[in-house]
């Protein structure tokens, strides 16, 4: 195959990925416009026009693009996962980076294959992963693998220490293993129990009494004693030939364990034991194996969460002994961040808050797009750094530990007056051992520090861009990083040197890229899709500009063949920021730019999850949505699709835009969308509708009750009708809690809204969601059954979940929508 835009390959390329051969190309270098990105669109002069029935279908039509993709131990090669044609089993290739042809892995040979989450020791030479629960270490230099553990006991958390030992962890125990000898010793046992008391003496005064009138009472409890004073002397007597036992506390839950890689001390995070429910969370599911109704648990609400901090100990494996680690020396661990909020509700109340400072509940950093830990460790195990976070959420502190003196030493802290990012928070230390890296939003976007432990924190990017997925590489001293620095739709890989502190593009694919780097940092498999051209696998050097292969190639003919409008991506001009809204726009089919006369009706879709981006340059999650969107403007509607303020990837003021008020500015966004179109591509004001899912369904509610004057009609699918009722890690960022503030959730929620319903609504509600509970939906249709509403219809899916899986529950729900459209539009 001939070198090729990698546009026009994603397209063209053979179809079966089992059998494809790798191929090289050229990456692109076009300058994208800030206002309008065009990208070309290989399906417009296909045959056959999409349907809905066809959107709708089990996307193995589209693609069955490679899964969980990692690097070999060498680096010659790579694994993924496909699923299997009809079935939702996942095969394993293996495909090696020369150009040869991808091979099937048989099952016999699985357990040779390594992981995602495989461990190296210090010079690569060593490679250890565990499958199904056991111990495997591959020899790279000598093409050997051994098998270390043999248990139904799963092994976990592998770590080789400074003198060559590997380390793995079953259930609460860390053990180490002499790779030369295969000697296993047990370094650790945690116990969640308070330690034993040994023989006690009577304190009762029948007890003396009994000790004083019955010998066989005394002598058996003299034999006790002497028995257990003999244990005592000889666990002193023989102390490295024991396990350390550590006990944590009765009634106490192991958050964290991690060991310092000499393996002398062990940092361990500890909380009071409680449930991610109580037993009256629960959800009724109606269609089961036996024709029962099952009762399944359920997430807690954020109404009943309560405040809890967590314990962090520091225990010495030599010295045997277990410090527990305050948060006072940490900036700010007693202020009270929520004064002016509770001032405001207490006002509300006709009271007066008095403000005082204490202590805040601390935990460690809850990171939901981590592959790391909070817990970091430098190369020589004799520094630690836990990240950690408040449990009001306004607070992140990186934080060492003073060893000697048992204290924390506070390295930096990002304090945010909204709510504490949870994404955007790797970090780690360099290679010189006494200096973290680290991202913070302090500036307004995520991007890269750097701080020596006794010095300033030195910032190394800096614009309008979010800087994310850091990859330390010591063997270059560099960092790795993806960021939207040309458009914040497009995202490439990019390199920091170290020594000079310059950024430098290893990546020009004008798309949605992701990166892993190679054991041995000299490549980059990368993971790159385009807005009509679904993710596929490519390898190149992990250097400027530097030639593309190309690994899989998953497209199908049904899809190549199928004609499909694909969306420009434009920037609307706020009303409320200085900041457009990027927003993706499908024109209609028969669109002429710069025609008169035209009537035209338009569809706004909300994207989901709120805090997600949507209008980037790659293939989107929202996969049938692009389908229905560009069926929809193929009969002329005008669809936009809005990353409205919350939306990510925007910075820090665009994010944190809801604090406290929920669906007011995403909807004023909404409203310049429509002007938008009114003024670009004669849209009938009068004759727009929107819809959406999860947020986006919440956001449908919120712009037809509180903005009835904007939409004709809407849909909401699977929506959020009160926050009270959602969960706590996501809703408490954003609303703080129940408790503290009901004025944000009053305002925030759409059933206090209910009132404000004119205008036709769809609600469509699935039954067994542990996500947004079906209950959401049943509150809100009683609501407006008593405030008489006349002009809503609600539909249920019994056996679907928040994401819906079934293709017959699929096309009924957009079925439905597309009636809702036509008929009211």
């Amino acid at each position: 195959m001939k070198n090729k835009s990698l546009v026009a390959l994603a397209i063209t390329a053979s179809l079966t990925l089992t059998a494809c051969q790798t191929t090289q190309i050229t990456q692109a270098t076009v300058a994208p416009s800030v206002e309008v990105i065009n990208q070309a669109n290989p399906n417009q002069t296909a045959e056959k026009n999409i349907t809905l029935e066809q959107a709708m279908a089990h996307p193995d039509w589209i693609a069955r693009s490679a899964e969980r993709s990692y690097w070999a131990a060498d680096s010659s090669s790579v694994f993924y996962a496909q699923k299997q044609a009809g079935s939702e089993l996942r095969d394993i290739f293996h495909q090696p980076i020369s150009g040869e042809q991808a091979h099937l892995v048989s099952d016999e040979k699985r357990h040779q294959i390594g992981s995602r989450s495989a461990v190296f020791n210090q010079d690569k030479s060593l490679q250890a992963y565990v499958f199904k629960g056991n111990v495997f270490v591959n020899n790279i230099k000598k093409s050997t693998l051994t098998q270390l553990t043999r248990s139904n006991e799963r092994a976990s958390d592998l770590q080789f220490l400074t003198t060559g030992e590997l380390v793995y962890r079953q259930g609460n125990g860390f053990f180490a293993v002499n790779l030369t000898s295969g000697f296993t010793q047990q370094l650790a046992q945690l116990n969640l129990a308070d330690e034993p008391k040994g023989v006690t003496e009577p304190t009762s005064y029948i007890a003396k009494e009994q000790h004083k009138l019955i010998d066989f009472v005394a002598l058996t409890h003299k034999n006790k004693k002497q028995r257990a004073e003999q244990d005592k002397q000889l666990l002193d007597a023989n102390s490295s030939v024991f396990t350390n036992q550590f006990y944590l506390g009765k009634g106490q839950e192991l958050v964290s364990a991690s060991l310092s890689p000499n393996g002398q001390q062990m940092i361990v995070v500890i909380k009071a034991k409680s449930s991610w429910r109580d037993d009256s969370d629960i959800m009724p599911n109606y269609i089961t194996q036996d024709a029962g109704i099952e009762s399944v648990p359920a997430r807690r609400r954020v109404a009943d969460e309560k405040s809890s901090g967590s314990t962090v100990l520091m225990l010495d494996l030599d010295k045997k002994t277990q410090t527990a680690l305050t948060f006072d020396t940490l900036p700010g661990f007693d202020e009270d961040v929520l004064a002016s909020v509770k001032s405001e509700n207490y006002a509300r109340d006709g009271k007066t808050y008095k403000s005082e400072r204490k202590a805040r509940d601390i935990n460690l950093m809850m990171d939901w797009g981590w592959s790391q830990t909070a817990i970091q460790w430098n190369a020589a195990g004799d520094q630690v750094a836990l990240m950690l976070e408040a449990w009001d959420n306004k607070d992140r502190w990186i934080a060492t530990v003073d060893f000697e003196n048992a204290r924390f030493v506070s390295q930096h802290r990002l304090h945010d007056t909204a709510w504490v990012n949870y994404t955007y928070n790797d970090y780690g230390w360099l290679a010189d051992n006494s200096t973290l890296y680290f991202l913070s939003e302090e500036s307004g976007y995520s991007h890269i520090y750097t701080k020596q432990l006794n010095g300033k924190p030195q910032q190394h990017t800096q614009g309008q861009f979010v800087v994310s997925n850091l990859t330390l590489d010591t063997k270059n001293n560099r960092l790795i990083y993806k960021a939207n620095k040309k458009h914040p739709g497009i995202y490439e890989v990019y390199q920091l040197d170290l020594a000079n502190k310059t950024s430098t593009a290893l990546t020009e694919l004008n798309g949605m890229t992701d990166y892993q780097l190679s054991p041995d940092s000299q490549k980059l498999l990368l993971t790159h899709s385009k807005l009509v051209s679904p993710p596929e696998l490519f390898v190149a050097n992990a250097e400027p500009n530097a030639p593309l292969t190309q690994l899989t190639d998953t497209v199908t003919e049904q899809f190549k063949q199928t004609q499909l409008i694909a969306p420009k991506i434009v920037a609307v001009p706020s009303s409320h920021t200085s900041q457009p809204i990027y927003a993706k726009v499908y024109y209609p089919a028969d669109y002429v730019p710069g025609e008169q006369g035209k009537n035209r009706k338009a569809v706004i879709f909300n994207h989901g999850a709120g805090y997600l981006q949507n209008s980037h340059l790659g293939w989107s999650g929202y996969f049938r949505e692009f389908m229905f969107h560009s069926l929809l403007a193929s009969e002329g509607y005008v669809v936009m699709d809005m990353d409205y303020r919350a939306s990510k990837g925007y910075g820090r003021d665009w994010r944190t835009a809801i604090y406290r008020h929920m669906g007011k500015p995403e909807i004023e966004d909404l409203a310049d969308g429509i002007t938008w179109m009114v003024d670009n591509v004669n849209v009938n004001k009068d004759a727009v509708g929107t819809y959406g899912g999860s947020y986006g369904g919440f956001m449908t509610f919120m712009a037809l009750m509180t903005r009835p004057e904007l939409f004709q009609a809407g849909a909401a699918l699977r929506p959020v009708s009160d926050w009270a009722h959602y969960n706590a890690p996501y809703t408490s960022n954003i609303l703080n809690h129940p408790d503290v503030d009901p004025i944000a959730y009053e305002r925030s929620s759409p059933i206090y809204f209910a009132q404000g319903l004119e205008d036709p609504l769809l609600i469509n509600a699935p039954m067994v969601d542990d996500n947004v509970f079906f209950q959401d939906v049943v509150r809100l249709v009683q609501r407006f059954i008593e405030l008489e509403k006349e002009d809503f219809e609600t539909a249920i899916y019994p056996v679907e979940p928040h994401g819906f899986r079934q293709p017959s529950g699929w096309l009924d729900e957009y079925r439905r929508i597309y009636k809702l459209f036509k008929e009211n539009l």
